[in-house]
């Protein structure tokens, strides 16, 4: 009986870091610590490296573009909460078969005895489970990077921003010039451009993103959905009132304070169809707290500071101010 119990905790122990490569840590913050959202016709284009977000950017969970739209530099008509992965996790074609087949097989046999070693009957056996457990998650990682270059369309590819020698200065935002002494141009190498003409940043715009941080972190703490308007896409705004609501309906309040800049970087800037594109990475502080609504008692979060890397992405209509686009996790 110890046996088989043993052999049912590594089955679970083993789909569990199978699994572990797609779960995302939530946040109570802006967005809710996922990746919301369009980017134009960037939208399922990751955005180059940067300093600040070496990694780039996680994939959209919540977006209104679909693949075909994005491509085609338009938006879906249709909004939607969530965004369709065709072929599953690990994507179409013979790989991602291959993958699915040998993780199905491997844990199937393992929950009854064969398989993965035919059970832990000695320390070969074990150590047999623990290389092949590995080998599984080594291959479900490698599909998912296959589907990601998958998404990615085919077009021509062009270098990413250039190096600013100096860091910025004289900046006039009121969060106290953070982006001046701090942002600059990102370290990204060639990055494919589906869609859009480069664009250039000037101070002002930079200036425009710390205050933005400040600006929405402190209206979605305040649940001024009035404010967020003039700060964020009607897309956005959705997200933003449906996140207040499922905190209003477990009767918790997100407040969010201390909010700074510690670091940023330009990722890339684009016009695309007459209306201006920026994302950017940005490192920064802030006091996160989820309370309860009647008592004010700490629910979730800390009162010491963290911190968050990010990339958000601003839109300019044209002759208008820049607003929030997407959020992007790094």
């Amino acid at each position: 009986m110890a046996r088989f119990w043993f052999r049912h905790l590594f089955a679970f122990l083993a789909v569990a870091a199978t699994l572990s490569f797609v779960v995302v840590e939530a946040d109570a913050r802006v967005g809710g610590g996922g990746s919301s959202g369009s980017r134009g016709g960037r939208t399922f284009s990751a955005p180059p490296s940067t300093n600040t977000a070496p990694s780039g950017g996680a994939t959209f969970n919540r977006s209104t573009t679909q693949p075909n739209a994005a491509r085609a530099g338009t938006p879906a008509a249709a909004p939607s909460t969530g965004l369709a992965r065709p072929g599953g996790m690990f994507g179409g074609g013979m790989l991602g078969g291959l993958a699915a087949g040998f993780i199905g097989a491997g844990l199937f046999g393992m929950l009854f005895g064969h398989g993965f070693g035919g059970g832990l009957g000695g320390i070969s056996s074990f150590i047999g489970l623990l290389l092949q457990v590995g080998l599984v998650i080594i291959v479900a990682r490698l599909a998912w990077a296959w589907w990601q270059r998958r998404q990615q369309p085919q077009t021509a590819m062009a270098s990413g921003p250039s190096m600013r020698d100096n860091a910025m200065g004289n900046a006039g935002s009121s969060m106290g010039g953070a982006f001046g002494g701090m942002f600059g141009l990102g370290g990204g190498g060639a990055n494919p451009e589906p869609a859009g003409a480069p664009l250039d940043i000037e101070p002002k715009d930079f200036d425009s993103f710390e205050q933005l941080l400040g600006n929405i972190q402190q209206a979605y703490s305040n649940e001024d959905l009035n404010a967020l308007r003039s700060l964020a896409t009607p897309e956005m705004i959705s997200y933003f009132a449906e996140d207040l609501a499922d905190n209003a309906s477990r009767g918790v309040v997100n407040k969010i304070a201390d909010v700074k800049l510690l670091q940023g970087d330009l990722a890339e800037a684009w016009n695309e169809d007459g209306t201006d594109y920026a994302t950017v990475a940005m490192h920064f502080g802030l006091t996160d707290q989820t309370l309860d609504r009647a008592t004010g008692k700490l629910v979730d979060g800390s009162t010491t500071p963290t911190e968050a890397t990010e990339l958000w992405t601003f839109r300019r209509a044209p002759r208008g101010n820049w607003v929030l686009a997407a959020i992007q996790q790094a």
